[in-house]
Protein backbone atom coordinates (compact mmCIF):
# COMPACT_ATOMS: atom_id res chain seq x y z
CA UNK A 1 0.00 0.00 0.00
CA UNK A 2 1.46 3.36 -0.77
CA UNK A 3 1.58 5.84 1.78
CA UNK A 4 1.52 9.98 1.62
CA UNK A 5 5.67 9.68 1.96
CA UNK A 6 5.40 7.21 -1.19
CA UNK A 7 3.60 9.80 -3.10
CA UNK A 8 5.18 12.71 -2.40
CA UNK A 9 8.52 10.96 -3.49
CA UNK A 10 6.88 9.84 -6.57
CA UNK A 11 5.68 13.79 -7.09
CA UNK A 12 9.91 14.70 -6.19
CA UNK A 13 10.99 12.25 -8.77
CA UNK A 14 8.93 12.71 -11.68
CA UNK A 15 7.21 16.25 -11.09
CA UNK A 16 8.81 19.58 -12.84
CA UNK A 17 11.46 21.76 -10.85
CA UNK A 18 8.55 24.48 -11.20
CA UNK A 19 5.88 22.42 -9.82
CA UNK A 20 4.27 22.78 -6.84
CA UNK A 21 4.97 19.83 -4.58
CA UNK A 22 2.66 18.96 -2.14
CA UNK A 23 4.83 17.90 1.05
CA UNK A 24 5.15 20.25 3.89
CA UNK A 25 1.63 22.35 2.80
CA UNK A 26 0.27 24.80 4.80
CA UNK A 27 -3.62 25.20 5.83
CA UNK A 28 -4.98 27.98 8.00
CA UNK A 29 -5.98 25.85 10.82
CA UNK A 30 -3.08 23.30 11.72
CA UNK A 31 -3.97 19.32 11.13
CA UNK A 32 -2.84 16.25 11.20
CA UNK A 33 -2.32 15.01 6.87
CA UNK A 34 -3.93 11.74 5.99
CA UNK A 35 -1.28 8.80 6.12
CA UNK A 36 -2.38 7.53 2.41
CA UNK A 37 -3.58 11.05 0.28
CA UNK A 38 -1.04 13.85 -0.21
CA UNK A 39 -2.66 17.49 0.91
CA UNK A 40 -3.49 18.08 -2.31
CA UNK A 41 -5.67 15.04 -2.32
CA UNK A 42 -7.26 15.54 0.67
CA UNK A 43 -8.24 18.96 -1.02
CA UNK A 44 -9.27 17.63 -4.00
CA UNK A 45 -12.08 14.94 -2.21
CA UNK A 46 -13.16 17.86 0.35
CA UNK A 47 -14.20 19.90 -2.51
CA UNK A 48 -15.81 17.19 -4.16
CA UNK A 49 -18.23 16.00 -1.19
CA UNK A 50 -19.67 20.06 -0.72
CA UNK A 51 -23.03 20.41 -0.97
CA UNK A 52 -22.01 23.30 -3.51
CA UNK A 53 -20.20 21.52 -5.42
CA UNK A 54 -23.36 19.07 -6.27
CA UNK A 55 -25.69 21.95 -6.93
CA UNK A 56 -23.20 23.23 -9.81
CA UNK A 57 -25.44 20.26 -11.54
CA UNK A 58 -28.23 22.43 -11.48
CA UNK A 59 -26.42 25.78 -12.09
CA UNK A 60 -26.92 27.85 -15.34
CA UNK A 61 -23.70 27.66 -18.34
CA UNK A 62 -25.56 29.82 -21.12
CA UNK A 63 -28.63 28.02 -21.19
CA UNK A 64 -30.98 27.94 -18.17
CA UNK A 65 -30.75 24.35 -16.97
CA UNK A 66 -34.63 24.00 -18.10
CA UNK A 67 -33.90 24.61 -21.32
CA UNK A 68 -32.66 20.78 -22.25
CA UNK A 69 -30.64 18.02 -21.24
CA UNK A 70 -27.93 17.91 -23.27
CA UNK A 71 -26.36 22.03 -22.63
CA UNK A 72 -23.50 22.33 -20.26
CA UNK A 73 -24.37 23.30 -17.13
CA UNK A 74 -22.03 24.86 -14.74
CA UNK A 75 -20.93 21.31 -13.19
CA UNK A 76 -20.24 19.67 -16.37
CA UNK A 77 -18.16 23.08 -17.45
CA UNK A 78 -16.36 22.33 -14.30
CA UNK A 79 -15.62 19.00 -15.32
CA UNK A 80 -14.66 19.65 -18.55
CA UNK A 81 -12.10 22.66 -17.25
CA UNK A 82 -10.94 19.67 -14.32
CA UNK A 83 -10.11 17.05 -17.91
CA UNK A 84 -8.21 19.92 -19.57
CA UNK A 85 -6.09 21.32 -16.55
CA UNK A 86 -5.07 17.81 -15.46
CA UNK A 87 -4.16 16.69 -19.08
CA UNK A 88 -1.86 19.78 -19.80
CA UNK A 89 -0.48 19.12 -15.95
CA UNK A 90 0.54 16.15 -17.03
CA UNK A 91 2.24 16.98 -20.73
CA UNK A 92 4.36 19.83 -18.45
CA UNK A 93 4.85 18.18 -15.56
CA UNK A 94 3.22 20.46 -13.16
CA UNK A 95 1.33 18.76 -10.04
CA UNK A 96 -1.88 17.72 -11.37
CA UNK A 97 -3.92 16.95 -8.47
CA UNK A 98 -3.41 20.84 -7.49
CA UNK A 99 -4.73 21.69 -10.92
CA UNK A 100 -7.50 19.30 -10.84
CA UNK A 101 -8.79 20.59 -7.38
CA UNK A 102 -8.65 24.15 -8.26
CA UNK A 103 -10.04 23.32 -10.92
CA UNK A 104 -13.20 21.57 -9.32
CA UNK A 105 -13.38 24.46 -6.78
CA UNK A 106 -12.95 27.54 -9.01
CA UNK A 107 -16.83 28.00 -10.20
CA UNK A 108 -18.23 26.85 -6.39
CA UNK A 109 -19.32 30.68 -6.00
CA UNK A 110 -21.77 31.09 -9.36
CA UNK A 111 -24.43 31.73 -8.01
CA UNK A 112 -27.97 30.96 -10.48
CA UNK A 113 -28.48 31.82 -14.05
CA UNK A 114 -24.91 31.99 -14.87
CA UNK A 115 -23.36 35.46 -15.46
CA UNK A 116 -26.34 37.27 -15.31
CA UNK A 117 -27.18 36.34 -12.24
CA UNK A 118 -23.89 37.44 -11.22
CA UNK A 119 -24.34 41.17 -12.52
CA UNK A 120 -27.78 41.58 -10.41
CA UNK A 121 -26.58 40.09 -7.05
CA UNK A 122 -23.57 42.54 -7.76
CA UNK A 123 -25.84 45.49 -8.26
CA UNK A 124 -28.42 44.32 -5.55
CA UNK A 125 -24.75 44.20 -3.38
CA UNK A 126 -23.88 48.13 -3.71
CA UNK A 127 -22.54 49.45 -1.11
CA UNK A 128 -22.45 46.23 0.69
CA UNK A 129 -19.13 44.86 -0.38
CA UNK A 130 -20.58 43.68 -4.34
CA UNK A 131 -20.38 39.98 -5.12
CA UNK A 132 -18.08 38.38 -7.02
CA UNK A 133 -17.76 34.55 -8.07
CA UNK A 134 -14.51 34.14 -7.52
CA UNK A 135 -14.48 35.64 -4.24
CA UNK A 136 -17.91 34.11 -3.58
CA UNK A 137 -16.14 30.38 -3.91
CA UNK A 138 -13.37 31.59 -1.71
CA UNK A 139 -16.09 32.29 1.13
CA UNK A 140 -17.67 29.29 0.38
CA UNK A 141 -14.20 27.15 1.45
CA UNK A 142 -13.32 29.18 4.15
CA UNK A 143 -16.19 30.55 6.21
CA UNK A 144 -19.72 28.67 4.89
CA UNK A 145 -19.13 24.93 4.48
CA UNK A 146 -18.55 24.05 7.85
CA UNK A 147 -18.49 20.12 8.14
CA UNK A 148 -16.18 20.12 11.23
CA UNK A 149 -17.19 21.85 14.21
CA UNK A 150 -13.89 23.17 15.55
CA UNK A 151 -12.82 25.68 12.68
CA UNK A 152 -15.19 27.41 9.63
CA UNK A 153 -14.77 26.23 6.31
CA UNK A 154 -12.69 23.03 4.67
CA UNK A 155 -9.19 24.33 5.97
CA UNK A 156 -8.00 23.87 2.36
CA UNK A 157 -3.78 24.64 1.47
CA UNK A 158 -3.11 27.87 1.42
CA UNK A 159 -1.68 26.72 -2.54
CA UNK A 160 -5.60 25.68 -3.41
CA UNK A 161 -6.81 28.70 -1.85
CA UNK A 162 -4.46 31.05 -3.54
CA UNK A 163 -5.70 29.04 -6.52
CA UNK A 164 -8.76 30.25 -5.94
CA UNK A 165 -7.76 34.06 -6.18
CA UNK A 166 -6.73 34.77 -9.49
CA UNK A 167 -8.62 38.28 -10.02
CA UNK A 168 -7.89 39.84 -6.71
CA UNK A 169 -4.14 39.29 -6.49
CA UNK A 170 -2.87 42.84 -5.52
CA UNK A 171 0.59 42.80 -4.46
CA UNK A 172 0.73 38.94 -4.43
CA UNK A 173 2.50 38.18 -7.24
CA UNK A 174 1.15 35.61 -9.55
CA UNK A 175 -0.17 32.66 -8.79
CA UNK A 176 1.04 29.27 -9.08
CA UNK A 177 1.17 27.44 -12.60
CA UNK A 178 -1.14 24.87 -11.87
CA UNK A 179 -3.63 27.93 -11.15
CA UNK A 180 -2.53 29.51 -14.31
CA UNK A 181 -3.18 26.75 -16.12
CA UNK A 182 -6.76 26.28 -14.54
CA UNK A 183 -7.69 30.38 -15.34
CA UNK A 184 -6.53 29.66 -19.50
CA UNK A 185 -8.40 25.76 -19.19
CA UNK A 186 -11.56 27.63 -17.76
CA UNK A 187 -11.22 29.94 -21.06
CA UNK A 188 -10.90 26.68 -23.58
CA UNK A 189 -13.32 25.17 -22.00
CA UNK A 190 -15.95 27.61 -22.58
CA UNK A 191 -15.03 29.18 -25.62
CA UNK A 192 -15.30 25.15 -26.92
CA UNK A 193 -18.80 24.46 -25.76
CA UNK A 194 -20.70 27.23 -25.81
CA UNK A 195 -19.49 27.71 -29.21
CA UNK A 196 -20.48 23.69 -29.52
CA UNK A 197 -23.99 24.19 -27.66
CA UNK A 198 -24.66 27.60 -29.79
CA UNK A 199 -24.49 25.65 -32.93
CA UNK A 200 -26.53 22.79 -31.38
CA UNK A 201 -29.59 25.32 -30.48
CA UNK A 202 -29.14 26.99 -33.35
CA UNK A 203 -28.95 30.61 -31.89
CA UNK A 204 -25.79 31.01 -34.35
CA UNK A 205 -25.37 29.55 -37.56
CA UNK A 206 -22.39 28.17 -39.84
CA UNK A 207 -22.85 31.77 -42.07
CA UNK A 208 -22.51 34.15 -39.19
CA UNK A 209 -19.34 32.01 -38.38
CA UNK A 210 -17.74 32.57 -41.74
CA UNK A 211 -15.85 35.96 -41.19
CA UNK A 212 -14.28 34.76 -38.01
CA UNK A 213 -10.61 33.63 -38.34
CA UNK A 214 -10.88 30.60 -35.70
CA UNK A 215 -13.76 29.12 -37.18
CA UNK A 216 -12.33 29.40 -41.04
CA UNK A 217 -8.93 27.80 -39.36
CA UNK A 218 -11.35 25.24 -37.61
CA UNK A 219 -13.40 24.22 -40.49
CA UNK A 220 -10.07 23.85 -43.02
CA UNK A 221 -8.52 21.58 -40.05
CA UNK A 222 -11.69 19.54 -39.53
CA UNK A 223 -12.19 19.19 -43.39
CA UNK A 224 -15.78 20.42 -42.49
CA UNK A 225 -17.57 22.40 -44.70
CA UNK A 226 -19.22 25.33 -42.88
CA UNK A 227 -22.67 25.32 -44.86
CA UNK A 228 -25.09 22.97 -42.96
CA UNK A 229 -23.45 20.74 -39.89
CA UNK A 230 -25.34 17.42 -38.85
CA UNK A 231 -24.66 16.75 -35.61
CA UNK A 232 -22.01 14.25 -36.87
CA UNK A 233 -19.95 17.51 -38.46
CA UNK A 234 -20.44 19.58 -35.02
CA UNK A 235 -19.16 16.94 -33.02
CA UNK A 236 -15.89 16.34 -35.02
CA UNK A 237 -15.72 20.44 -34.95
CA UNK A 238 -15.89 19.96 -31.19
CA UNK A 239 -13.33 17.58 -30.84
CA UNK A 240 -10.98 19.10 -33.40
CA UNK A 241 -11.32 22.70 -31.72
CA UNK A 242 -10.39 20.95 -28.14
CA UNK A 243 -7.15 18.81 -29.71
CA UNK A 244 -6.17 22.05 -31.39
CA UNK A 245 -6.57 24.39 -28.28
CA UNK A 246 -4.98 21.89 -25.69
CA UNK A 247 -1.83 21.02 -27.95
CA UNK A 248 -1.15 24.88 -28.69
CA UNK A 249 -1.81 25.95 -24.79
CA UNK A 250 0.71 22.93 -23.98
CA UNK A 251 3.21 23.86 -26.23
CA UNK A 252 3.52 27.78 -26.07
CA UNK A 253 3.51 27.38 -22.31
CA UNK A 254 6.25 24.93 -22.21
CA UNK A 255 8.18 26.82 -25.01
CA UNK A 256 7.54 30.26 -22.48
CA UNK A 257 8.95 28.28 -19.39
CA UNK A 258 11.59 26.91 -21.05
CA UNK A 259 12.61 30.22 -22.40
CA UNK A 260 12.01 32.06 -19.10
CA UNK A 261 14.44 29.79 -17.12
CA UNK A 262 12.61 29.65 -14.00
CA UNK A 263 13.74 26.62 -12.04
CA UNK A 264 11.28 26.35 -8.75
CA UNK A 265 7.69 26.98 -8.23
CA UNK A 266 8.69 30.67 -6.61
CA UNK A 267 10.58 31.83 -9.48
CA UNK A 268 7.32 31.19 -11.54
CA UNK A 269 5.20 32.85 -9.25
CA UNK A 270 7.64 36.09 -8.96
CA UNK A 271 7.97 35.99 -12.99
CA UNK A 272 6.72 39.15 -14.61
CA UNK A 273 4.47 37.68 -17.37
CA UNK A 274 2.28 34.62 -17.41
CA UNK A 275 3.83 31.78 -18.29
CA UNK A 276 0.99 29.19 -19.19
CA UNK A 277 0.09 30.88 -22.38
CA UNK A 278 -1.27 30.28 -26.04
CA UNK A 279 0.66 31.31 -28.90
CA UNK A 280 0.24 34.96 -30.12
CA UNK A 281 -1.64 34.20 -33.30
CA UNK A 282 -3.84 31.31 -31.26
CA UNK A 283 -4.56 34.33 -28.58
CA UNK A 284 -5.38 36.60 -31.17
CA UNK A 285 -7.84 34.68 -32.76
CA UNK A 286 -9.74 33.71 -29.52
CA UNK A 287 -10.33 36.91 -28.29
CA UNK A 288 -11.85 37.77 -31.78
CA UNK A 289 -14.10 34.10 -31.19
CA UNK A 290 -14.78 35.95 -27.96
CA UNK A 291 -16.27 39.18 -29.04
CA UNK A 292 -18.27 37.40 -31.58
CA UNK A 293 -19.43 34.61 -28.87
CA UNK A 294 -20.69 37.46 -27.04
CA UNK A 295 -22.39 39.59 -29.66
CA UNK A 296 -24.18 36.78 -31.24
CA UNK A 297 -24.77 34.26 -28.34
CA UNK A 298 -24.65 35.56 -24.89
CA UNK A 299 -26.38 38.70 -26.20
CA UNK A 300 -29.03 36.75 -28.49
CA UNK A 301 -32.67 37.71 -28.01
CA UNK A 302 -33.49 34.49 -26.76
CA UNK A 303 -31.04 34.74 -24.08
CA UNK A 304 -31.86 38.13 -23.10
CA UNK A 305 -34.97 36.70 -21.97
CA UNK A 306 -34.01 34.25 -19.84
CA UNK A 307 -31.70 37.21 -18.44
CA UNK A 308 -34.97 39.23 -17.99
CA UNK A 309 -36.32 36.27 -16.38
CA UNK A 310 -33.25 35.55 -14.11
CA UNK A 311 -33.29 39.36 -13.07
CA UNK A 312 -36.60 39.57 -11.96
CA UNK A 313 -36.23 36.18 -9.93
CA UNK A 314 -33.39 37.29 -7.94
CA UNK A 315 -34.73 40.69 -7.37
CA UNK A 316 -37.73 39.38 -5.60
CA UNK A 317 -36.45 36.70 -3.16
CA UNK A 318 -33.43 39.11 -2.71
CA UNK A 319 -36.14 42.15 -1.40
CA UNK A 320 -38.07 39.35 0.19
CA UNK A 321 -36.16 38.24 2.12
CA UNK A 322 -34.47 42.03 3.16
CA UNK A 323 -37.91 42.47 4.12
CA UNK A 324 -39.15 39.47 5.67
CA UNK A 325 -35.45 37.65 7.52
CA UNK A 326 -38.16 35.55 9.42
CA UNK A 327 -38.27 33.33 5.84
CA UNK A 328 -34.62 32.45 5.47
CA UNK A 329 -33.66 28.91 6.79
CA UNK A 330 -32.87 28.97 10.49
CA UNK A 331 -28.80 28.44 9.99
CA UNK A 332 -29.20 31.70 8.21
CA UNK A 333 -31.43 33.31 10.54
CA UNK A 334 -28.66 32.97 13.23
CA UNK A 335 -26.20 34.17 11.31
CA UNK A 336 -28.23 37.26 10.59
CA UNK A 337 -28.62 38.10 13.88
CA UNK A 338 -24.54 38.86 14.39
CA UNK A 339 -23.94 39.42 10.67
CA UNK A 340 -24.49 41.98 7.98
CA UNK A 341 -28.24 40.81 6.61
CA UNK A 342 -27.50 41.89 2.83
CA UNK A 343 -24.62 39.66 2.93
CA UNK A 344 -25.99 36.92 4.27
CA UNK A 345 -29.24 36.96 2.08
CA UNK A 346 -26.94 37.25 -1.15
CA UNK A 347 -25.00 34.04 0.44
CA UNK A 348 -28.66 32.19 0.58
CA UNK A 349 -29.56 33.43 -2.68
CA UNK A 350 -26.46 32.94 -4.67
CA UNK A 351 -26.36 29.18 -3.38
CA UNK A 352 -29.47 28.38 -5.02
CA UNK A 353 -29.89 26.43 -8.05
CA UNK A 354 -32.05 27.69 -11.20
CA UNK A 355 -35.08 25.06 -10.27
CA UNK A 356 -34.55 25.92 -6.96
CA UNK A 357 -34.93 29.77 -7.06
CA UNK A 358 -37.44 29.45 -9.59
CA UNK A 359 -39.94 27.28 -7.63
CA UNK A 360 -39.38 29.24 -4.69
CA UNK A 361 -40.28 32.49 -6.45
CA UNK A 362 -42.97 30.86 -8.05
CA UNK A 363 -44.35 30.43 -4.38
CA UNK A 364 -44.21 33.73 -3.08
CA UNK A 365 -44.94 35.88 -5.96
CA UNK A 366 -48.87 36.26 -7.39
CA UNK A 367 -49.00 36.08 -10.63
CA UNK A 368 -48.00 39.24 -12.67
CA UNK A 369 -46.84 40.74 -9.58
CA UNK A 370 -44.48 43.96 -10.22
CA UNK A 371 -40.79 43.54 -9.57
CA UNK A 372 -39.46 46.25 -7.24
CA UNK A 373 -36.03 46.66 -6.69
CA UNK A 374 -35.27 46.62 -2.56
CA UNK A 375 -33.67 49.73 -0.98
CA UNK A 376 -29.69 49.72 -0.12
Amino acid sequence: MLTRADLEAREAQFLAPYATPSRDRRREHPEAESATRTAFQKDRDRVLHTTPFRRLEAKTQVFLNASGDHYRTRLTHTLEVQQVARSVALSLGLNETLAETVALAHDLGHPPFGHAGERVLNDLMAGHGGFNHNAQARRIVTALENPRPDYPGLNLTLDTLDGLNKHERTGLGRPSLEAQLVDAADALAYTAHDLDDGLRSGLITPGQLRGVPLWQELTRRAGVEDTELNEQQRRTLHRELLGWLIADLTAASDAQITASGVNSAAEAQAWSDKLITYSPSLREQLGEMGTFLRGQLYRHWRVEMQVEAATRVLVTLFGAFLDRPSMLPPQFQRRAAHSDLPRVVCDYVSGMTDRYALDLHASITPSGAPVIWPAR
